[in-house]
């Protein structure tokens, strides 16, 4: 992670997003995001989050503002602000600190659309803030405070390359770890965009519901083999293998939600035309597979070698709406170029 670069208490972090090859769905304490099972995710370059936060000594309220992407703020809609608040508020208690913190956030990539935003968002609130208030996180600490903002995933997003998020025998042990640095292997994240709205349900939803679905169980009873196949894989970057699983995986994850009470369908007949297709590019022997956290949107996984056989096949389609070029990323990094 890059230095600092803070003025008058005021920090900006890029944080990246993060796909998950073992997936986070379902939790053992959903408050503190502590999950059933270990996860394995690879960081983003392109789709990140960047936050800028400023803390001000003297008493007032905390301001939470979104940024467009072309320079211009507004206050963030009331249910992500209330959100930042809570997190905000922890953030202070856990310093020791008292004033108030103006926040200014916003994403490279379509929001709540299953591409992790609040991930990479909740990552960069966390370690912006913290570096606003003169701290520098090691590794554990920084995992363990963007989880219990409550989303989950943002444990991974703290830093770069492939990583594994432990369940931890303790709420303290939950953090996540590097099983190799983003130079290890060179993969790409095609991102076919299929559907840029909100999705209809949320992450946290999903995670409430989970474990009401029949399959639940039956996924937890392969996740072990999985896990150690994919970090086998990755080690000996090996995608033939490793694309087996991280298939399987997202199939399992959208039949507990679907078969979830009441049940979730996220995906939508765009979706399942971008399925269609990464198996067409794999039956023709392109290495190529798929993933889809909860949402519509597919990820498809693929070396670099055979990125822009993929990239071509899914900007053909008109079922894509927009079509995001990414690959592993270094992870977090601490910039001067602030929001306000």
């Amino acid at each position: 992670m890059a230095e600092s670069l803070t003025n008058d208490n005021q920090a900006t972090v890029v944080a990246p997003s993060n796909i998950a090859f073992i997936k986070y769905w379902g939790a053992r304490n959903l408050r503190r995001a502590v999950p059933v099972n270990p996860s394995i995710s690879m960081s983003l370059t392109e789709c990140v989050s960047r936050c800028t936060a400023q803390w001000d000594t003297g008493r007032g309220q905390h301001e939470v503002l979104l940024g467009d992407g072309d320079g211009n703020l507004a206050p963030a809609p009331e249910e992500f602000a209330v959100r930042v608040r809570g997190h905000l508020n922890f953030l202070r208690r856990w310093a020791g600190v008292g004033g108030h913190f103006r926040i200014a956030t916003e994403n490279s990539f379509p929001s709540a659309a299953g591409i992790a935003s609040s991930a990479s968002g909740f990552a960069a609130l966390t370690l912006a803030v913290t570096r606003a208030l003169g701290k520098h996180l090691d590794l554990p600490t920084a995992s363990s405070l963007a989880r219990l903002s409550g989303s989950g995933s943002a444990a991974r997003s703290v830093v770069g390359g492939f990583v594994e998020w432990p369940v931890g025998r303790s709420d303290e042990a939950c953090y996540a770890r590097v099983l190799a640095g983003a130079e290890h292997w060179d993969l790409y994240d095609v991102v076919a965009v299929v559907d840029r709205g909100p999705k209809s349900v949320s992450s946290l939803d999903g995670h409430r519901r989970a474990r009401t679905s029949p399959f639940f169980r039956t996924r937890q009873r392969r996740i072990p083999q999985r896990l150690e196949t994919v970090r086998e894989a990755i080690a000996n970057r090996d995608f033939e293998t490793f694309s087996e699983i991280v298939e399987a995986e997202a199939i399992d994850l959208h039949c507990i939600a679907m078969t979830s009470q009441p049940p979730i369908f996220y995906w939508r007949p765009a979706t399942l035309a971008v399925l269609a297709a990464v198996r067409t590019l794999r039956a023709d022997g392109v290495p190529a597979c798929s993933t889809i956290d909860a949402g519509a949107n597919v990820h498809v996984i693929c070396p670099a070698s055979s990125e822009p056989q993929v990239t071509a096949a899914l900007e053909a389609m008109p079922e894509v709406e927009q079509l995001i070029r990414d690959r592993v990323g270094t992870g977090p990094i601490f910039d001067h170029d602030h929001l306000f």
